[in-house]
């Protein structure tokens, strides 16, 4: 079929693919360096307690079938190998069956771990890598010209992820519409990179304008990548330099690397190899087919973009193929932050020393420049960010994490940047909530502080070994 085809996208296909590999790579290790002390046999959130309270039909996962952290780590690690020869190109020194294979196995293993992986798995990047990664699945390798089908599933899938950003700024917080958001939500936002101090502190009116511009790129330039050539391109253009704003902005783990990869599939270059061979048969039928289940399964997040009451990052089946997107529907206005300290005292009183834990990601230290992490995805640097907003949300874990500083775990204490007590554990663990803002310029040369904090209040009262 001619129309099948679309040999002027070669190039675009191996960026995407490689890319997308490249979000796999990220994904499978930070499961392999972080699961012990979040979702391992003793972690925060148990996988075999999970597992036994949930069938498999409600989260699908190779775990049903017998759980150990070893298994968990190998499935990890596998992954972790299997994306890196992708990354290096392997995927097309195969046989087309031998891609695809490949493919489905990085996505049936990392939705293994995204299915047991709980609230430490719940952001709407892991369903879009899933999702994305069941498409690549369809889009070949270099013996076979790139399918139209599934470049414009991908373009379905970004425009959902866009336009879904967008109405949901539109619908929620007053700050999208009056163009104010970006005032606080560079202060504000969950995990803040080395350059947010700096994106704060810009004009007013430049505020102004970056809020215009994400209406555009996230409400009307989706439509331009369902448009005829060059338009679609141009397209895809903007939404690249638009997320590539982003990475600058602070850190979202892979959101913004797996958007820019997804763009890719929009993007036709002028000059690069061109794959003309034609698609074995079977193959067109398997393209053919997994397009009708997209289009099936698009109901229900089209449903929900019409929606008056539009839900962010959610799927609608346990495998997450087809899920609506969106981020930031509200803006907090001011950043609280959870600082957890411990002592060695045997008993409390008003002068006990108190030494704080620091985090690697979250802001702790007031005179420390927030790190660039992303797309690496630190996970409970993360969830701190959603406890200090709302303590009922880190009810599940936050105490099992206090238990884990009380005995000095390794594993939970791998996920810290400073352990104030590396030769004993602390005798008593409390958690107190302050208010943070950014110091303007005159504050930063005259104290070195990125930050300026008041204590608000107790977030948990001292606790104790047993």
């Amino acid at each position: 079929m001619e129309w099948f085809n679309a040999p002027g996208y070669g190039l675009s296909r191996l960026v995407l693919l490689r890319l997308l590999a490249a979000v796999y790579l990220i994904g499978f290790l930070a499961a392999a360096r972080q699961f012990r002390a979040l979702i391992g046999e003793h972690g925060m959130l148990p996988v075999p307690r999970f597992l036994a309270a949930v069938p498999f039909r409600h989260s699908p996962s190779l775990f049903h079938y017998g759980y150990s952290d070893r298994r968990f780590a190998t499935v990890a690690w596998t992954g972790a190998v299997l994306a890196a020869a992708l990354v290096a190109g392997a995927g097309d020194l195969v046989p087309l069956w031998t891609s695809m294979l490949w493919w489905a196995v990085l996505w049936v293993l990392y939705l293994s771990i995204v299915n047991v992986g709980q609230v430490w798995y719940s952001f709407g990047w892991e369903s879009l890598l899933l999702e994305a990664g069941f498409l690549a699945t369809f889009l070949g390798n270099a013996t076979v010209a790139p399918p139209l089908p599934v470049l414009v599933l991908m373009r379905w899938l970004l425009f959902r992820v866009e336009f879904g950003a967008g109405l949901i700024k539109l619908r929620g917080d007053s700050c999208w519409r009056d163009l104010t958001c970006l005032k606080y939500h560079h202060e504000t936002q969950p995990m803040p990179g080395p350059l947010s101090w700096f994106f704060h502190h810009l004009p007013g009116p430049v505020h102004r304008v970056e809020t215009a511009a994400n209406h555009v790129a996230q409400l009307l330039v989706p439509v331009g990548l369902f448009l005829p050539q060059p338009v679609a391109t141009v397209a895809g253009s903007v939404v690249i330099v638009t997320q590539l704003w982003l990475v600058c902005s602070g850190n979202f783990a892979w959101l913004n690397w797996l958007t820019i990869a997804l763009a890719w599939s929009a993007v036709r270059l002028p000059h690069g190899t061109v794959t003309t061979a034609g698609a074995p048969p079977w193959f067109e039928v398997l393209v053919l087919a997994v397009t009708a289940l997209v289009v099936v399964l698009s109901y229900w997040p089209a449903r929900n973009l019409l929606s008056r009451h539009q839900a962010m990052n959610m799927s609608f089946n346990r495998l997450h193929l087809v899920n609506t997107y969106g981020a930031f529907g509200s803006i907090n206005r001011v950043r609280y932050e959870v600082v957890v300290e411990g002592t060695d005292e045997p008993l409390i009183t008003r002068e006990t020393l108190w030494r704080e834990y620091g985090f690697r990601g979250k802001p702790g230290d007031v005179r420390r420049l927030p790190r660039q992490f992303a797309p690496y995805h630190l996970r409970l640097d993360w969830l701190m960010w959603f406890a200090a907003i709302s303590p009922g949300y880190a009810r599940p874990w936050f105490r099992p994490f206090v238990a884990r500083l009380l005995v000095n775990d390794p594993a939970t204490l791998r996920l810290l940047r400073h352990n104030p007590f590396p030769d004993e554990p602390p005798t008593h663990v409390r958690a107190v909530l302050y208010h943070y803002r950014y110091t303007d310029w005159r504050e930063l040369r005259r104290s070195g502080a990125w930050w300026e904090r008041r204590r608000l209040r107790e977030y948990l009262a001292p606790v104790r070994r047993g």
